[in-house]
């Protein structure tokens, strides 16, 4: 008898249940009613009337534009992966890998990135927008300028970038981002040019005219192309001002293309980077600080200090020699004022910039200053950056 106690217990509770479903939920009763409509709630009497768009989605003229940058810029743009050897706690050797982004330049396979993406790699591979893989190699690298030329073989049909033209860009205009952001390829940003401005680069070297955008730059991103709202490359993203996170803040920056092209032509010419410098350090001159300096032009860079053996000491200018402060910045009065080369007028610094673009090193150009209120030529043969000690 006790063994068959279990099973009559089980019985009486199915017979209970049973009875419950199908005669007192069956009961006209509001109580009854509702227990059945709770107990038959997973089932579905019958389709769900949806709502359907009468016509395929379309767009509006700023999503086409997005859609078409994407479509235009996305073909050449590569994730790269670097591996470099580190070191365990106990010293015991252990790989350790990198990501970054670059985009293709020719159907040779030759990649632009920067330079700090493949820095100390033993390995690099390129994942191309179809999800092939290359090893590539390292055919030339400035850490100056951060940028690095790669190249993969035997990659096929392969679809170069567009290469725009960056000395006329306007803060305000929309900027396009693509890239490998935490790993999440082919990842799309929008923004605007913030600011033209020059900085530190990742080593500590100045990065003339460097284009500010508050478009989404993440690790992952650096080498990538920043594109135009034409799908053409203005920039290489390159880095993030950071606060105390490793993420986007909305201030990236970009090296600006027309410095690439120049360091690329060092590259075909010299197998190595050679850009020209005029030797000198200086400071920009508008009208306000003229007046209070009481210069005869009211525009041009005023030199602070000339390098040491360097091409502007060699040319003859001088640099300043009288102590000041310019809120709370100490420069230097009393020195040459560059107000054109070759002709072309001088504004600052980034005006300088992009005329050395168009020289190398050995090249002569003539400096037009102003020697306290003497208008004077110079013949000056420009130097390689770096050639000298300051």
């Amino acid at each position: 008898m006790k063994t068959l106690r279990p099973f009559l217990i089980a019985l009486l509770l199915v017979g209970g249940f049973y009875f419950v479903t199908n005669h007192a939920v069956e009961s006209s009763s509001p109580t009854g009613a509702r227990l059945r409509s709770l107990l038959t709630s997973a089932h579905l009497a019958g389709p769900i009337a949806l709502t359907n768009a009468e016509a395929a989605p379309s767009y509006d003229s700023e999503e086409i534009e997005n859609i078409g940058v994407y479509k235009k810029g996305l073909p050449a743009v590569v994730n790269i992966t670097s591996t470099a050897v580190g070191y365990d706690f106990f010293y015991g050797p252990v790989p350790q890998q990198g990501q970054g982004s670059g985009f293709i330049l020719d159907k040779q396979g030759h990649i632009l990135t920067n330079y700090h993406v493949i820095a100390d790699a033993k390995r690099i591979e390129v994942t191309l927008h179809d999800k092939h893989k290359y090893q590539a190699t390292i055919v030339a690298s400035d850490k100056g300028h951060d940028l690095a030329l790669l190249q993969i073989k035997n990659a096929g049909d392969l679809t170069p970038a567009i290469l725009s033209d960056s000395r006329n860009l306007v803060v305000g205009q929309k900027v396009y981002a693509i890239g490998n952001p935490f790993g999440l390829s082919g990842t799309m940003t929008r923004g605007i040019i913030s600011s033209i401005r020059s900085i530190r680069g990742p080593t500590g070297a100045p990065i003339e005219d460097a284009i500010q955008t508050d478009a989404a730059i993440n690790p992952g991103n650096s080498g990538g192309p920043l594109l135009n709202s034409r799908g053409e490359v203005i920039g290489i993203t390159s880095l993030i001002a950071q606060n105390g996170a490793d993420q986007s803040s909305g201030i990236g920056f970009a090296i600006p293309i027309n410095t690439a092209k120049a360091v690329l032509d060092d590259f075909a010419h010299y197998g190595r980077v050679r850009r020209p410098s005029l030797g000198i350090a200086s400071l920009p001159i508008g009208p306000g600080l003229a007046e209070q300096m009481s210069l005869p032009a009211n525009y041009g860079v005023l030199i602070q200090r000339v390098v040491p053996g360097g091409s502007a000491e060699r040319a003859g200018l001088k640099g300043g020699t009288e102590k000041a402060y310019l809120d709370n910045t100490p420069i230097v009065l009393g020195g040459d004022l560059i107000v054109a080369i070759d002709g072309q007028q001088i504004n600052s610094t980034q005006d300088i910039s992009e005329l050395l673009n168009g020289h190398r090193a050995g090249d002569t150009v003539t400096v037009t200053a102003y020697r306290g209120k003497r208008k004077l030529d110079f013949h000056l043969v420009l130097g390689e950056a770096g050639d000298v000690k300051a």
